[in-house]
């Protein structure tokens, strides 16, 4: 019975609104509740050193925040010094991280029917980070893991 619980409440994890962006040829979301605030470009400051998914620093109203480049950290080619990401701010582990993004797409109210495991085709390392995928009509969302996320990130230091 207990198992029937977990199962339930991770599907009623998936049943409620996503963020979606887009991280290269990616459709990408994570639960509106984890998101803190979405931005536009922002100045960055450079970390010597910082392994590479780490773009640099940024300063969110008092707050350092470290900004990650989402492309790099899921596999693919990472952003050129002179795009302009967005970022999304999202909080787990008692700290606050800053996604870089190409693009934020709408949010999504998804009903937990729809979720699904990763395809056993992506990446291995890509489906490592994903919680799950739920398909849309002409896409497919790749659900991303933030405690997954912030514990990969961790590994780097």
């Amino acid at each position: 019975m207990l198992g029937n619980r977990e199962i339930d409440e991770t599907a009623q994890e998936h049943s409620n609104q996503m963020c979606t962006f887009l991280v290269g040829d990616l459709f990408c979301g994570l639960p509106v509740s984890r998101v803190q605030e979405v931005l536009r470009d922002r100045e960055m400051t450079l970390i010597p050193l910082a392994p590479g998914q780490v773009r640099g620093l940024i300063n969110l109203r008092g707050q350092i925040v470290t900004a990650v480049d989402l492309r790099r950290t899921l596999g693919l080619h990472h952003l050129a010094v002179n795009e302009n990401p967005m970022h999304i701010v999202v909080q787990g582990r008692g700290e606050s991280l800053s996604f870089l993004v190409d693009g934020i797409s709408d949010v999504l109210e998804l009903d937990e029917e729809g979720f699904e495991q990763a395809p056993e085709t992506l990446d291995r390392h890509l489906a490592d980070l994903l919680q799950g995928v739920y398909k849309l009509e002409n896409r497919l969302l790749l659900v991303l893991d933030l405690d997954k996320l912030f514990e990969y990130m961790e590994e780097l230091d």
